[in-house]
């Protein structure tokens, strides 16, 4: 999720699930290629496993850029097919590439070959635009798994390049989970993914029964205290924090040390705000992080203040 996961959302995720695999935001391959490296593809070691994903049109800047990130030690490089943004439609990438199922295949070949250690996956729509979803998505898939591809992330969509903007083509268009299951029934042999209006924990494990795992994007980010069922219900392990206010201690270890090499609290802080929605105290906490958190020279202390606010609140009687 562009401009949402970035390193410090994802060391923020990470006090919250061990086990989950989290992803990069989409990088382009020219990005990667041309970019600043350490800046665009740096990580802390807490957050593995992480996955890097990759947007381009090239096979050989492809190659080039899974190169990059395997050497970066990424545990998986994912291909995105699936972003319907005018910025990625210019650069013929994300979404309109459902129209060319041979150089997707292509792209995943070449990825693939350049980092042989790491698995190459990718994560597409159902169809853009006119297309008829089974034949798109069919296509897409049979494409990729004969150069021999075998993870599919599917957001359960088609994407309409022509009339929707990027936040309408995540909610307009209908969802078709059961489009999904039956590429799973039809190809077993393949690792499928679904992705695509989960709306939280329960909702994704109904909806994934039968396949191989699920995606969580906006609810996870906008939810984040889901995440630390995530260990004990789909992984049968403890989660790495035993409640929300153990998971902000964890993190402020990280804070501190990003915040002595001059990156400023809100750039982490972002990422917390609706960890205790629903709850008393919820908003103060989101109004502390966000009107004191972006001052000039603002520390861990306006955390523990925000903390305050809600920890008493949340104390049994």
């Amino acid at each position: 999720m562009m401009d949402w996961t970035d390193r410090h959302c994802r060391a923020f995720h990470r006090a919250l699930t061990r086990r989950a695999l989290l992803y990069t935001e989409m990088l382009t391959a020219d990005a990667v290629i041309h970019g600043q490296r350490e800046r665009l593809l740096g990580y802390d070691a807490v957050e593995h496993p992480v996955a890097l994903q990759l947007g381009g049109s090239d096979p050989a800047k492809m190659a080039e850029a899974a190169r990059v990130g395997a050497a970066f030690g990424y545990d998986e490089i994912n291909l995105n097919i699936g972003c319907p943004s005018d910025r990625v439609q210019s650069g013929r990438f994300g979404a309109c590439l459902m129209r060319e199922p041979d150089l997707v295949a292509a792209l995943w070949r070449a990825a693939q070959e350049a980092a042989p250690e790491v698995p190459v996956t990718i994560k597409c729509r159902i169809g853009v635009d006119d297309q008829e979803p089974r034949e798109a998505l069919s296509a897409l898939v049979d494409a990729s798994m004969r150069e021999g591809c075998e993870t599919f992330i599917v957001h359960a969509r088609k994407a309409w390049l022509k009339g929707l903007s990027p936040k309408e083509n995540r909610d307009v268009p209908p969802l078709d989970y059961d489009l999904v299951r039956t590429l799973k029934r039809e190809r077993p042999s393949l690792t499928i993914v679904l992705n695509g209006g989960l709306t939280g924990l329960d909702h994704a494990l109904s909806e994934g029964a039968g396949l191989d795992g699920v995606m969580l994007g906006r609810a996870a980010y906008q939810s984040p205290a889901l995440l630390l069922d995530v260990d004990a219900r789909v992984f049968g392990a403890p989660a790495p924090a035993a409640t929300r206010e153990a998971a902000v201690e964890a993190y402020l270890h990280y804070i501190e040390a990003r915040l002595d090499e001059g990156v400023p609290l809100h750039a982490m802080t972002r990422h917390m705000l609706g960890l205790f929605n629903g709850l008393p105290g919820g908003r103060r906490w989101r109004r502390v992080l966000s009107e004191e958190g972006v001052r000039a020279g603002a520390g861990v202390e306006v955390v523990r203040k925000a903390l305050s606010a809600v920890t008493p609140a949340l104390m049994p009687a």
